[in-house]
C-alpha cells in the first residue's frame, strides 16, 4: 500500500510517498513559499533531485505540483494517482479533542478549526493542506496524526500551570506536550533494539533538533513531556526560548515598550542558541565556535546541555527510575559531541556510557552504554512520516 504523507504549513507542503510495506520512501519533496510572487518545488524520485521556480498561488496549486510529479512519464514513480491508497496528515494540535490518529471527515475539521487558537502559525496550514487535498483527489481516504495525542495520558498533576484554574476550563490553558509522533515512534523502536517490548519499560526520549524535547514514556505511556501549552516551553532550542521566568518578559515589555507580537518575534526566532551564540544556530557551528573559545557559543552549548540533563534527572526521578534513555532529531542522532556532553557526569544515576563508541556514532541505531549501566542509552533514528504512514495504514486496512 502507497501512503503518502503530507506536512502542510502556512506557505509549504512537505511530502513523502511511502510503500508501506517495505517501509520505502518513493518520493519525497517540499513545496515551499506558496502564495508569494515567487514559489519552489523540490523533490527526489529514482535517486534524482529535481527542482523549479514558479509562481504557486496557493496550497492546491501546490499539491496539483506534486501529483503531476508523481505521474510523470520520465522521472515520476506511480503509473498513476489511483496508487495512493490514503493520504496522512500531520496535525500540530490535537487539544483534548483528539486521543488518537483518526480518519478526517468534515466533523474532525470542524474541531480542528475550533483549535486553531492553540496554533494559530500551523493547524489553518494543516487544514488547508486536507482540503487542497480532496480538490486534487477527490475521495481520497486521509487521516489526520497529531502531534500532541500520545501526550493526553499526562495527568493533571503534570499539565496544569499555578494559574486561576478557570483558565484552563475556559481557554484550554494547560500544557500539551508535542514531538508525540517522534516520542512514540522511536520509543517503540528502542525497545524492539534491545529485544523488549515498550510497555515493559520506563523510557526517556530526547527529540534533540531544532526544536528539540523529552518525554518520560511509562509502560507505553506518556506521563511528561518538556514543551507546554506551545513549544516554546522546555528545552533551550534553536530559535526558541525555552523555560524563562514569565515575570522576565513583563519586565521587558514594561522597559522596552515591546507588543506582543514583537515579543512573539523575539521568543520564537531570536532567542534559543541564536540568540545566545549571536548568531550560529546550527549545533555543528556552535561546536566549532566553543572549540575555538567563542565565549557565546560556550554559553550556548552548555545552556543546551545542561537543560537536557535538568529534564533528564526530573523525569528519572517522576518514573523513579529509567530502562532506556533514547537519544534522536538532527542533533540527537548526530551530534555525538552534545551528547558526550549530556551524559557525562551521570553514573550516579546509573547512566554508564561507553565515551568512545558515543564519539564514534553518527546517524546510527546503536547503543552505547556499557553492558553494566543499569540504565541502557541508545541513539535511535526517528522517522515521523514512517509512523504517520503506519498509522494512517492501520486505519485505512480496517475499513477495507
Amino acid at each position: 500500500m502507497k501512503i503518502l504523507v503530507l506536512n502542510s504549513g502556512s506557505s509549504s507542503l512537505k511530502f513523502q510517498l511511502i510503500d508501506v510495506e517495505s517501509q520505502t520512501v518513493e518520493s519525497k519533496g517540499l513545496v515551499e513559499r506558496i502564495g508569494l510572487e515567487m514559489g519552489a518545488f523540490s523533490y527526489t524520485s529514482h535517486g534524482e533531485k529535481h527542482m523549479f521556480e514558479r509562481r504557486i498561488a496557493n496550497h492546491t496549486e501546490g499539491l496539483r505540483l506534486v501529483m503531476e510529479a508523481l505521474v510523470d512519464k520520465e522521472n515520476g514513480v506511480l503509473k498513476s494517482l489511483q496508487e495512493i491508497s490514503a493520504v496522512g496528515h500531520r496535525f500540530a494540535h490535537g487539544g483534548e479533542f483528539f486521543k488518537s490518529s483518526l480518519l478526517i471527515d468534515k466533523g474532525v475539521l470542524d474541531n480542528a478549526r475550533k483549535l486553531i487558537d492553540l496554533a494559530p502559525l500551523h493547524l489553518p496550514g494543516n487544514i488547508m493542506g486536507v482540503e487542497a487535498m480532496e480538490s486534487v483527489l477527490p475521495g481520497v481516504k486521509q487521516v489526520a496524526v497529531f502531534d500532541t495525542s500520545f501526550h493526553l495520558t499526562i495527568e493533571p498533576k503534570d499539565f496544569l500551570y499555578g494559574i486561576p484554574y478557570e483558565y484552563y476550563e475556559r481557554y484550554g490553558i494547560r500544557r500539551y506536550g508535542f514531538h508525540g509522533t517522534s516520542h512514540r515512534f522511536v520509543a517503540k523502536k528502542g525497545a524492539k533494539m534491545i529485544g523488549r517490548h515498550w510497555k515493559e519499560l520506563k523510557i526517556i526520549s530526547c527529540h534533540l533538533g531544532s526544536g528539540a524535547s523529552i518525554s518520560a514514556i511509562d509502560h507505553g505511556k506518556s506521563v511528561n513531556n518538556s514543551m507546554g501549552m506551545t513549544s516554546l516551553e522546555g528545552l533551550t532550542m534553536g530559535s526558541r526560548c525555552g523555560d524563562i521566568d514569565v515575570g522576565a518578559l513583563l519586565y521587558l515589555m514594561e522597559r522596552t515598550g515591546m507588543t506582543v507580537a514583537e515579543v512573539t518575534d523575539v521568543l520564537y526566532k531570536k532567542s534559543g542558541l541564536v540568540g545566545l551564540s549571536g548568531g550560529p544556530q546550527d549545533m555543528r557551528d556552535i561546536w566549532a565556535g566553543r572549540q575555538k573559545g567563542d565565549e557565546r557559543c560556550t554559553y550556548a552549548f552548555d545552556v543546551f546541555a545542561q537543560r537536557c540533563k535538568k529534564y533528564i534527572g526530573a523525569y528519572m526521578s517522576q518514573m523513579n527510575g529509567c530502562d532506556l534513555l533514547l537519544f534522536t532529531g538532527g542533533i540527537g542522532e548526530n551530534a555525538w559531541f552534545m551528547r558526550h556532553a549530556i551524559l557525562e557526569n551521570m553514573d550516579w544515576l546509573g547512566v554508564n556510557v561507553d565515551m568512545p563508541l558515543n564519539d564514534s556514532v553518527i546517524g546510527e541505531d546503536v547503543v552505547i552504554s556499557k553492558p553494566d549501566s543499569r540504565v541502557t542509552v541508545a541513539v535511535v533514528a526517528t522517522d515521523e512520516e514512517l509512523a504517520i504512514a503506519i498509522d494512517t495504514y492501520k486505519i485505512v486496512s480496517q475499513l477495507d
